[in-house]
């Protein structure tokens, strides 16, 4: 489900950031400051549909979200018809992937699980979907040997799923494994997702100095991509830039914290005594 998967987690954070700092600079912390903290998600929406978007700008977002939330439930209802119609391999597999998409994961597994017989018990779209159903769902134990199943295929080699494999590997406990994964989706100029979510494993694993320099990597090369291959990895290249900003200041941080000790001693001591 949407909310099992960690990038909700990024989101909510990102926005109680902003949300924080909207409010005290406009000087209604009083108000807001600890419903943002303590609410997360819920509190930072509230606030930005209440303080920040205008009424126009609100109307907009939230027929933006209807027409989506419209258009994948008459989506999924035309699907739903047509496997009442004809009860065939295809028709299930669309109505599973349209589940899926929609953050119906456990209706998706059902069918996925259901359709994997006969002369579709190996297919391979089938099996990744599953990998991405069940990393969603947390429960990453069972990805492990449906990879397995798919591991040699081409298309699996640059796919999400692959990717999921990855990080399942270190959640249940084989960081090393799940390191090879990733360094085997490390290749320049391309890649951009496996790297990042790269650069977050080792992040995970406190190598804060190997994270930063493929978070570097990926901002350096995107000043090389095409507009287009720019645009497809937006997301990446974005977060990526975060992630360095966010070392950056923590650097800082460290750095003021050895000065104000410093500055400590010598108040305490007196500089003739330390020098």
């Amino acid at each position: 489900m949407f909310f099992q998967n960690h990038y909700f987690y990024y989101i909510s954070i990102g926005l109680q950031v902003v949300c924080a700092i909207h409010c005290i600079r406009k000087g209604t912390q009083n108000n807001w400051i600890w419903v943002i903290i303590f609410v997360p998600f819920i509190g930072s929406l509230a606030y930005l549909f209440t303080e920040i978007f205008t009424r126009n700008q609100r109307v907009n977002l939230q027929d933006g979200i209807a027409g989506v939330l419209v258009s994948h439930n008459a989506r999924i209802r035309r699907l739903e018809n047509n496997l009442k119609f004809a009860n065939t391999f295809n028709n299930r597999i669309m109505l599973a992937d349209a589940y899926l998409a929609a953050g119906h994961t456990d209706s998706a597994i059902e069918i996925y699980e259901s359709s994997l017989t006969g002369a579709f018990e190996e297919n391979e779209h089938v099996i990744m979907q599953l990998i991405i159903a069940y990393y969603n769902k947390g429960e990453y134990a069972r990805v492990l040997p449906l990879a397995g199943k798919v591991y040699m295929l081409p298309q699996f080699a640059r796919s999400k799923a692959h990717i999921q494999y990855a990080i399942a590997l270190e959640k249940t406990g084989d960081p090393a494994k799940a390191e090879q994964e990733f360094k085997k989706m490390k290749a320049r100029f391309s890649h951009f997702e496996s790297r990042y979510e790269y650069g977050l494993f080792l992040l995970r694993a406190g190598r804060k100095e190997d994270a930063t320099h493929i978070f570097t990597e990926i901002a350096e090369e995107s000043r090389h991509l095409s507009p287009r291959e720019r645009k497809g990895n937006r997301t990446w290249i974005v977060q990526a830039k975060e992630e360095i900003k966010k070392h950056v200041k923590e650097l800082l941080s460290d750095d003021f914290k050895v000065r104000a000790a410093s500055m400590t001693s010598l108040e305490k001591y007196g500089e003739a005594d330390i020098v």
